[in-house]
């Protein structure tokens, strides 16, 4: 847990409320973080803190949220004078703090665009891959120790309301043996700007021609039916206790909660739950990524798991301040090597060898006031 001393804080907002109540009941390792010191303004949080040596502000993925809190406090206890602020509010909002310059960095499952770019107040951009994960589809449904299974064209159709009910002969026909009751499906998805939502969304469009013509790909989406949540932690909640219910999040969120997974039919044809196997083997289907050219869903593979996705972190290209600009450097090539062991032991898959070269290859293009590279 974070530091005790006040000086480590992870800002806990809107995109956390819905996980508060949980954390308290049963979670321990989904959201951690809910223990924390907390604060519901990120501007005021950023301003407070901006201008104290060392003290490192950071706002977006809440996919990112419980490796950041555990790897935060980790990355304090060996370098002291580092603290890290960070809200979990989400890829969108976390992208508006950053590129008004409320925050040191930024976090999100998708890189910015060219037109989020060019809106930055601070310059040229960065983008930086922190970790890999999946995301589960959860769902509020007893069926006796069988998991559902599904393909991606019948998810489409579900989030797109074409199929309402549990017994539907699509899901039925997926499901032998399986006593799937009459009830109404209750649609759970994201309310916010999400890069969760973008990796779900790229991969709908990727299976299904009726999800890419109708709806598409991106973090914010006009959803056809369905409830929406804030934040994955808001996901997570509103599933387990809606009955009957259906909604993706990021996979540690769903460990917590002791929620089922189903397995996802993947390219070989194969029904696959999102393991650090599956989420490793679809990955390596695609060792090189860019900022541009960062999509992993549904690679090809008999052990491959579809719903596979990289998040970054967003810093500017010429930071204003040598100290702050090398401490943010020195903490993300940290984060992204040595602090993949706390990534592992949270859910998430450790950067592949390629990828965190990556990582430090875009670290390396960082300069202070002076325009003298800050890697070291």
């Amino acid at each position: 847990m974070p530091a005790t001393d006040g000086r480590l804080r992870y800002i806990t907002n809107r995109a956390h409320t819905g996980t508060l109540g949980a954390c308290a009941a049963i979670l321990a390792l989904t959201l951690a973080a809910c223990t924390t010191t907390s604060t519901s303004s990120l501007a005021t949080s950023a301003a407070a803190v901006s201008g104290q040596p060392g003290t490192l502000t950071g706002a977006g993925s809440t996919f990112d949220a419980p490796f950041f809190d555990t790897a935060f406090t980790r990355y304090h206890q060996f370098h002291p004078s580092v603290t890290v602020s960070y809200s979990a509010v989400g890829s969108s909002a976390g992208i508006a703090a950053f590129s008004a310059k409320q925050a040191d960095f930024g976090a999100s499952d998708v890189p910015m665009n060219a037109a989020e770019q060019g809106a930055a107040r601070g310059g040229p951009v960065v983008q930086v891959p922190v970790d890999l994960g999946a995301e589960g589809i959860v769902y509020n449904l007893s069926l006796n120790d069988a998991r559902l299974h599904l393909t991606g064209p019948v998810l489409a159709r579900i989030y797109l309301g074409q199929i309402t009910k549990w017994n539907a002969p699509a899901i039925t026909a997926l499901n032998p043996g399986v006593n799937l009751p009459p009830a109404p499906i209750t649609v759970v998805h994201r309310s916010d700007g999400s890069g969760t939502t973008y990796i779900f969304s790229n991969y709908l469009s990727s299976v299904s021609p009726a999800w890419a013509t109708k709806v598409g790909t991106g973090k914010v989406l006009r959803w056809p039916t369905g409830v929406g949540a804030e934040g994955n932690g808001g996901v997570a909640n509103t599933v387990y206790g809606t009955p009957w219910s259906i909604g993706y999040l990021e996979q540690s969120y769903a460990h917590g909660l002791l929620l089922p997974s189903a397995a996802i039919r993947n390219q070989a044809g194969q029904y696959v739950v999102p393991t650090a196997q599956s989420i490793a083997a679809d990955a390596a289907r695609k060792p090189h990524i860019t900022p541009a050219d960062f999509s992993v869903v549904n690679e090809p593979g008999p052990g491959s798991y579809p719903i596979t996705g990289y998040s970054w972190a967003l810093v500017y290209a010429h930071q204003p301040s040598q100290a702050r600009g090398q401490a943010l450097v020195g903490l993300l090539d940290w984060l992204t090597h040595a602090g993949q062991a706390v990534a592992a032991k949270n859910g998430y898959i450790p950067l592949p060898a390629g990828v965190q070269q990556l990582a430090r290859t875009m670290l390396q293009q960082v300069t202070g006031p002076g325009g003298t590279p800050l890697f070291h």
